[in-house]
């Protein structure tokens, strides 16, 4: 484990030479976090309860039941009758709308772009399910078309969601040739469950979390920023950009 401070670039010299990249998506590649929150927000204000980061980062990265029952749970609106099921059904209603206006987080396209321009394998591994993954990527379809596979938390071979390491490995025996050494595979996440998983998978993990994100949470991955456009390729042994500088 490699602790860095956020936005710092630990020395390259111990790190393995990446090989395959696979990406989380709600919050490390697109801006969807913000309508999980201010959904929960507004369930909560009825009961007259607050939504805090403590809870988001416990629910953030699970598959949805998961989350949801963490939601009931830590709340205590299952003791007031609002089963896990029932929370999802009625926060489904407000994300319909919303997902569809998804935007990309800074130095998303530019990293996908690069990567697979420079022939580096790349898919990505995300709780959400098929239907949501749909509306959360219809204005982006061109870019998400870029991946080798995707890998969503209604896949059946995914059993158990982060932070198991289930999505990642089964991410990983996706590539073309079959599995790949976990050693060589890059994972990018936001959620402290996602890192765990990846962790858990024999991964290497850079951490692009929320600034709102409990410092805590930054331990396990081997390298935390505050951006993709931070993100330096050569570093881990890709690609470098045609200007490989980190932004001012």
């Amino acid at each position: 484990m490699a602790e860095s401070p956020i936005g710092v670039t630990p020395s390259p010299l111990t790190r393995p030479s990446i090989t395959h990249v696979i990406f989380d998506m709600d919050g490390l590649l697109l801006d969807t976090e913000k309508f999980y929150t201010e959904v929960q927000e507004i369930i909560l204000a009825r009961y007259n309860k607050v939504f805090d980061w403590s809870l988001k980062a416990k629910m953030m990265g699970k598959k949805a039941i998961e989350a949801a029952r963490v939601f009931v749970q830590e709340t205590g609106l299952d003791e007031l009758g609002l089963s896990a099921e029932d929370f999802l059904v009625e926060r489904e209603a407000m994300l319909q709308s919303l997902f569809p206006t998804s935007e990309l987080m800074p130095g998303a396209s530019r990293l996908i772009q690069h990567l697979h321009a420079n022939g580096i394998p790349i898919c990505i591994a995300t709780g959400s399910h098929t239907r949501h993954f749909e509306l959360k990527t219809q204005r982006h379809r061109d870019l998400f078309a870029l991946m080798h596979h995707v890998v969503r938390g209604d896949d059946p071979e995914v059993r158990q969601g982060k932070p198991s390491p289930d999505v990642f490995l089964v991410a990983a025996k996706r590539f073309e040739g079959g599995l790949v050494d976990p050693n060589k595979v890059l994972v990018f996440e936001d959620a402290p469950s996602g890192v765990l998983a990846a962790k858990n998978a024999g991964m290497s993990v850079v951490m692009v979390p929320d600034p709102r994100l409990d410092i805590s949470f930054h331990q396990t991955a081997d390298l935390v920023l505050k951006s993709l456009l931070e993100f330096i390729p050569s570093d881990w042994g890709l690609p470098p950009y045609e200007i490989d500088t980190t932004p001012s």
